[in-house]
């Protein structure tokens, strides 16, 4: 696996740049957010990378920032992401705003990257609840914001939308149980 490199740019050739290790040159695959940050031709740069091994190709992506590769590696693993879509979302986004969209459910935000559905939004919403937002600080009332999310994310596994499961979600008391509150929102959401 090839971690990092560094060298200095010799072609930037959106979304691909080259990069001259010692005569070699490495064509690595960036997001935008890497492409604005590198400096001119000629400079030396260092990217965290990435390696891909497929049957027709060896990929290589590159990021500016430890944390960049982290979330393209959350990403990828999400089923129906693929690499190009995980580079867009990077470039549609920062990190930070990708973890606060993810810790508070905010599929709105994700939409806004081209390529990125409602449907592919939730499942992104669902799958990278808890591995990328993690390390954001905690917000006022957390307690009770982690059992509505927790019966939030339920409703989501069960198939139903975000737009049904918020709305099955305002009737119920403030610090209700989990259980309790699953129970009443698909008695809502069968009513409705």
């Amino acid at each position: 696996m090839i971690g990092r490199i560094t060298g200095n740019v010799l072609d930037k050739t959106p979304p691909v740049v080259c990069i001259d290790v010692n005569g070699v040159g490495y064509e690595i695959d960036v997001p935008m957010s890497t492409l604005y940050n590198l400096p001119e031709k000629g400079a030396q740069v260092t990217l965290y990378t990435h390696l891909s091994v497929r049957e027709d190709a060896h990929t290589l992506y590159g990021f500016s920032t430890a944390s960049e590769r982290s979330a393209f590696r959350a990403l990828i693993k999400v089923t129906g992401i693929g690499a190009r879509t995980a580079l867009a979302v990077l470039s549609g986004m920062t990190v930070d705003e990708l973890a606060s969209a993810i810790t508070q459910q905010e599929s709105g935000r994700l939409t806004r990257v081209p390529g990125i559905g409602k449907k592919t939004a939730e499942r992104l919403l669902l799958e990278l609840r808890g591995k990328l937002g993690a390390d954001l600080p905690s917000m006022p009332g957390s307690a009770a914001a982690s059992g509505r999310d927790d019966i939030l994310n339920a409703l989501l596994s069960l198939g139903y939308s975000n737009n049904e499961s918020q709305a099955a979600m305002k009737n119920l008391p403030e610090g209700i149980d989990v259980a309790d509150g699953i129970r009443q929102a698909l008695k809502s959401l069968a009513r409705a």
